[in-house]
């Protein structure tokens, strides 16, 4: 069976599905029945900050301001995850204040827009919860239920795409 390194922590019987779905050649086309839709219109990054804004307002309005967002072309899917969430403190004047700023990858303007939104609920859900904890994985739930499902669906989209099949 092929590492498949995306899918390290989850059970056997799903990597050897998947496993079969790439020899056969048909992981892509599962894929791609599942999301129709694949190039979305989140292209900039200020349409990237307005969905985040959005998806902050409608589930997150207390948490604290974001700065910034933007999709961030150095970020690496196997050294980094496929966004960050950033808190920078400076000084001004005599008071010590912070701007929380969410970078994703530039990958994700290929992928469908459920998995782009996944992303933004995982980097928003870290305004609360900094440690992926179980409180920190309801928060992402609650905002999109099915986070866990969507998750997946990444790895399984990275997973083709480093196939032989997704080249």
């Amino acid at each position: 069976m092929q590492e498949l390194i995306y899918l390290r922590s989850y059970p056997d019987s799903i990597q050897q599905q998947v496993s079969q779905l790439l020899q056969q050649g048909k992981l892509g086309s599962t894929l791609q029945k599942r999301y129709p839709e694949q190039q979305h219109a989140i292209q900039t990054d200020k349409a990237l900050y307005e969905l985040t804004l959005n998806l902050k307002q409608q589930f997150m309005k207390s948490s604290d301001p974001i700065s910034k967002v933007q999709f961030d072309p150095k970020i690496h899917v196997i050294n980094n995850a496929l966004g960050t969430h950033t808190q920078v403190s400076r000084v001004q004047g005599g008071k010590l204040k912070s701007k929380n700023e969410i970078r994703v990858a530039s990958l994700l303007k290929q992928l469908p827009l459920p998995i782009l939104q996944m992303v933004v609920v995982h980097e928003l859900a870290h305004l609360r919860e900094k440690d992926h904890n179980k409180a920190f994985y309801q928060l992402c739930q609650y905002m999109e239920p099915q986070y866990h499902q969507l998750e997946l669906d990444l790895r399984l989209f990275l997973t083709w795409r480093d196939s032989a099949e997704g080249v």
